[in-house]
């Protein structure tokens, strides 16, 4: 996989240390762009940028594109995002938001372009009906983008041994499934067409670069050290799913 943005801002040392503190998981850059490969992505888009953490996601869509993105998120705080935007030199760009993607976001139906979303989505979008829910906000015609963590195979309840840690709370067992779990649920969903269900290709090196920006030395982030050491190449994956709004 030719990741040119990725690999380049990555060689600069000031780029890679500002990437290694803005991390929440497999390297976000990364799947943006093997995400955006996929897609024809224009500069008069706009676009919804859901459960976008630190705004690496949003980051690639503005600078490599020049769409306007709305960078949506629960958890991150939208003045650290403000900030970080400005830095990045892309704060006319990019709008940060604070919002549960779970309840009604503030965008009219039918506002955005395309819908992306990096490493997110698993967290919500397991139940019945949240996809045609979220893809009201997109347009006719346009498309949703997702790259989720997955499981090459559904554990189907029978969570493996060395795993069983890392699976204690039901939630994870009920968000991290396989690309047929998907495929099922979003076969059943009303208003959009899938277009490609499939793995990525950029998974193993994802991780690997997120892992070596951790610490072993803090619990919080020894936990996914221990995580990735224990599943050994044999469960995980990242999950591609594109669907086009009808």
């Amino acid at each position: 996989m030719n990741n040119k943005f990725t690999d380049k801002f990555m060689s600069d040392p000031k780029n890679l240390e500002f990437l290694n503190s803005a991390m929440w998981g497999p390297n976000g850059l990364r799947l943006s762009e093997e995400l955006a490969s996929h897609l024809n992505i224009t500069s008069d888009m706009r676009v919804l940028d859901l459960g976008c953490g630190t705004g690496l996601s949003t980051m690639y869509l503005a600078e490599e594109f020049g769409v306007q993105v709305f960078a949506v998120d629960l958890y991150a705080d939208p003045t650290e995002n403000y900030e970080r935007f400005k830095t990045l030199k892309i704060a006319d760009r990019a709008i940060p938001i604070q919002a549960d993607a779970t309840k009604d976001l503030p965008f009219a139906k039918g506002y955005f372009d395309m819908l992306f979303s990096v490493d997110a989505y698993m967290h919500f979008g397991y139940t019945e009906g949240m996809l045609a829910t979220i893809a009201s906000y997109v347009k006719k015609g346009g498309y949703m983008a997702i790259a989720i963590a997955g499981l090459k195979k559904d554990f189907n309840g029978k969570v493996p041994k060395e795993m069983k840690p890392f699976f204690a709370n039901k939630e994870v067992e009920e968000q991290m499934r396989g690309i047929d779990w998907w495929t099922d649920l979003w076969s059943r969903e009303k208003g959009v067409e899938i277009v490609s269900i499939s793995e990525m290709k950029c998974h193993k090196q994802a991780w690997d670069e997120y892992l070596a920006s951790r610490d072993p030395a803090k619990e919080d982030e020894k936990w996914d050290l221990d995580m990735m050491k224990a599943e050994d190449g044999k469960y995980y994956n990242i999950i591609q799913l594109i669907a086009k709004v009808v």
